[in-house]
């Protein structure tokens, strides 16, 4: 027991290794790999609708000119570097009249709501929001749409950035190292950006963007680690394995991409919530057992998740905390 107190000890006073700590504490609290899984099933569903209305819009502003639009999709594709190619032959151009292409996309588009709804319900919850203070059902799509509407911009514009990377490739020409590496950090930035504005957009909470700008630009250097890491796969491990194993291949291989996506994306705003609302240093045993003294982080996270369960404003929820059970019984008492 002298050992863990020490280790309690030393991390407490040490912040480079209570945050991280702090961290994973409040990710499992939150159960955050449920909300990455609940996330990356709602992506799932909605990521070939928002394809379709990426095909349908490249349909039509650029109709005279197939090379550049399919250039300019499998620049969008770049994005899922391990299954791109396989989606890329199983998404086609809407057909039919102009009323039935209406209708089609306005399901799209309500389908996709579904990952905008996931991701403000987990956001929410991970930043304590009380549930009488988030937006009502039509609000909550409203919000929804704006979170469309941002991935759709950054989608276009690091979309236009991956074109404008790679059209020296297209004459036959290898951009410079120089070049490569000022597309990536432009990336990063591009990519910091929207998850800023995601996190304030979809969160029911003032969010000031020195408190978040740190925790999205590493966000954004993890989704560039990813996207490198992908690649990499792609080229020199799987070597056509996903066209071998097909639909399957793609499922399997466009959730665990997401999956990963959702984690980055949840792990971000956790540090954000750590830093932000105190949430650390935290007690070493805290999540294995009751006879633990709570630091002043705990009692602040535990009465945080007490109340983020208020449904309405009148609701008065006050958290209590007695001393920790000791194990003071008479001896004989603890034998069997």
């Amino acid at each position: 027991m002298g050992v863990l107190a020490r280790v309690d000890a030393y991390q407490r006073r040490h912040r480079w290794a209570g945050l991280p700590l702090a961290v994973l504490y409040k990710f499992y609290d939150d159960q955050a790999s449920y909300l990455a899984a609940l996330l990356a099933y709602y992506a799932f569903l909605s990521l070939f609708p928002l394809l379709l209305f990426l095909v349908a819009v490249l349909g039509m502003l650029l109709n005279g000119d197939p090379g550049l639009r399919q250039r300019v999709l499998d620049s969008a594709l770049g994005e899922f570097p391990v299954i791109g190619d396989q989606l890329g032959h199983n998404i086609h151009s809407l057909q039919g009249s102009g009323a039935a292409l209406v209708i089609g996309v306005v399901g799209s588009l309500y389908g996709a709501l579904g990952v905008a709804q996931a991701a403000q319900y987990a956001l929410n919850k991970i930043w304590a929001v009380p549930r009488h203070a988030r937006p009502d059902p039509l609000r909550s799509r409203l919000k929804g749409l704006s979170f469309l509407l941002l991935l759709g911009l950054g989608l276009c514009v690091t979309t236009l950035l991956s074109a404008a990377q790679s059209a020296a490739g297209i004459f036959g020409a290898r951009p410079a190292v120089g070049v490569q590496i000022a597309a990536a950090l432009v990336g990063v930035a591009l990519n910091a950006v929207l998850l800023l504005a995601c996190y304030r957009v979809l969160t029911e909470r003032h969010l000031r963007l020195r408190d978040l700008y740190g925790v999205c630009l590493l966000g954004a250097c993890a989704w560039q680690g990813l996207q490198w890491g992908g690649s990499y796969y792609a080229r020199h491990v799987l070597r056509g394995a996903t066209a071998t194993y097909g639909m399957f291949g793609i499922v399997l291989g466009l959730l665990s991409w997401l999956y990963l996506g959702a984690l980055v994306f949840l792990l971000a705003a956790e540090i954000g919530t750590v830093r932000v609302m105190r949430l650390w240093p935290r007690s070493l045993l805290t999540p294995f057992t009751d006879r633990v003294r709570l630091s002043p982080a705990d009692r602040r996270a535990y009465r945080s998740y007490a109340t983020t369960e208020s449904f309405k404003g009148f609701e008065k929820i006050r958290v209590r905390f007695e001393p920790p059970p000791s194990d003071d019984r008479p001896k004989d008492e603890k034998q069997p």
